[in-house]
């Protein structure tokens, strides 16, 4: 089982950014997926997450209209989208799969786990 993430940076505050993290060794189609962040000297937080079918999404409060979660079975590929983004995004993003069909904010529900993609944001 793999999650390699991809497509963090440096950019500026009001910039946008697009994460992915491709998934093998195992059948993506029915799990839920999340991605979370952790910055510098603070615990692992959650971001968002996404149902197998896409048909249900939550999201932090503060990222809440900035990010964007999607996911493609095709591809075995899940995204965030991040828009407007502000220095307190800096962090390390991880994607996440959990062995269940809704995710939850809970880090424990998430079984599979991608290295991180550094995201840094100045203003």
């Amino acid at each position: 089982v793999q999650l390699q993430a991809s497509g963090g940076g440096s950019v500026q505050a009001g910039d946008s950014l697009t994460l992915s993290c491709a998934a093998s060794g195992f059948y993506f189609d029915d799990y839920a997926i999340g991605w979370f962040r952790q910055a510098p000297g603070q615990e692992r937080e959650f971001v968002a997450t996404l149902s197998w079918n896409s048909q249900y999404q939550l999201y932090a409060d503060d990222v809440k209209g900035r990010f964007t979660i999607s996911r493609d079975n095709a591809k075995d590929t899940l995204y965030l989208q991040m828009n407007n983004l502000r220095p307190e995004d800096t962090a390390l993003y991880y994607c996440a799969v959990a062995l269940r069909s809704i995710g939850s904010r809970d880090s424990k529900d998430y079984r599979y786990w991608g290295r991180g993609t550094l995201v840094t944001v100045s203003s």
